[in-house]
Order: C-alpha cells, then sequence, then structure tokens
C-alpha cells in the first residue's frame, strides 16, 4: 500500500508543479501583454515577476517530487 501511495501522490505532486509552470506562464505573458490581452494583469509588470516566480516554484516542485526518497 505505501508504494502505491507514494507513487500516486508522487503524480500528483509532478501535476501541481507543471500547473504552476503553466500558470506561471500565462502570467509573464500577460504581464509582458504579449498574450491574452484582456484582463487585469495586462500590461503590468509585476505580473510577469510573479508568473517567474510561480514557475520557478513549480519547477522545484516537480523536481522534488521526482528526487525524493522512494520507500
Amino acid at each position: 500500500m505505501s508504494k502505491i501511495f507514494n507513487c500516486v501522490m508522487r503524480v500528483i505532486s509532478s501535476l501541481l508543479g507543471l500547473g504552476m509552470v503553466l500558470m506561471g506562464g500565462v502570467w509573464i505573458l500577460q504581464g509582458l501583454d504579449l498574450a491574452f490581452r484582456e484582463g487585469f494583469m495586462v500590461g503590468h509588470k509585476q505580473w510577469a515577476l510573479y508568473g517567474a516566480l510561480l514557475a520557478l516554484v513549480g519547477i522545484g516542485q516537480i523536481i522534488w517530487s521526482n528526487t525524493r526518497m522512494r520507500y
């Protein structure tokens, strides 16, 4: 049971990290006024910074969830 649980949680954690990377990419594009040109984030540079930080956290989540010890 423990091995199955660890595998499922690793997949869920990786998907969560992937979602953060994708959302961060959208925020970067909106903050730099390159895509999705409707909304309150368009053209505000701080959203590009927030998106970059979120994408970095997502990459860290993916790396952490796939390199931690497996029991």
